[in-house]
């Protein structure tokens, strides 16, 4: 059974921050406003903007301010404009109309430059839960979006993290996401009674800690 869907990414966020024990995983997001877009920027560097509802990469855009300058990376083109002005307008040619909300970027753990994500998938059965995978998922060449049907590669959990963070003590690691995916699994049912399958997408950041970018009530 599949269980109930839901498509909104601001009513998941807003579950798990109401957890103490997952708000600390959770990058900043806010709705997109050009008024959020540039004060986000001027805090982080560098963001994600997605769309509330959609999934696959679709849609996603990394936005950056580097040295006075502004740009963003849609796909596998980057575009740098002189001012935050000319890259709005831009900006507001490539997006899809569609809702969309803003969320500090994270420097993801690499192998050989390629960005690395995990994806945690549970499933319900009976009255518990089950863990299905738990897999690392590795940007193409040039594009930042690890989603397998953009072209990513797939590899176990443990191989991912033991490339791209060898100093890291990936069994503590792996662990600490499994503790994380149970509290949340027992939130998202809380929320949203009648969930089936969930799929949790961790990141790894370059100092090793683990952040939640997304969880999907459809997962792929």
């Amino acid at each position: 059974m599949a269980g109930r869907q839901l498509a909104s990414k601001w009513l998941k966020t807003e579950a798990l921050l109401s957890d103490s024990r997952v708000a600390g995983y959770i990058p900043r997001t806010r709705g997109y406003s050009e008024a959020a877009l540039l004060t986000m920027l001027s805090q982080y560097g560098n963001v994600v903007i997605k769309p509330v509802v959609g999934g696959g990469g679709y849609g996603v855009i990394k936005v950056f301010r580097n040295q006075g300058q502004y740009g963003f990376t849609y796909m596998d083109t980057t575009r740098i404009y002189r001012d935050f002005t000319s890259m709005k307008h831009a900006l507001n040619v490539v997006r899809v109309k569609r809702k969309y909300l803003i969320q500090q970027g994270i420097s993801l753990a690499r192998i050989a430059g390629r960005p690395i994500d995990y994806r945690v998938k549970v499933v319900k059965v009976g009255e518990g839960w089950e863990f299905r995978s738990m897999v690392g998922r590795l940007a193409r060449p040039g594009l930042f979006v690890t989603n397998l049907c953009k072209g990513g590669t797939m590899l176990s959990c443990r191989e991912g993290l033991r490339k791209s963070l060898p100093k890291v003590n990936t069994s503590a690691k792996k662990a600490e996401m499994r503790r994380l995916t149970l509290v949340c699994i027992n939130l998202m049912e809380r929320h949203f009674p009648g969930v089936g399958e969930l799929g949790f997408d961790y990141a790894v950041d370059l100092r090793g800690k683990i952040w939640i970018l997304e969880v999907n009530t459809r997962p792929q």
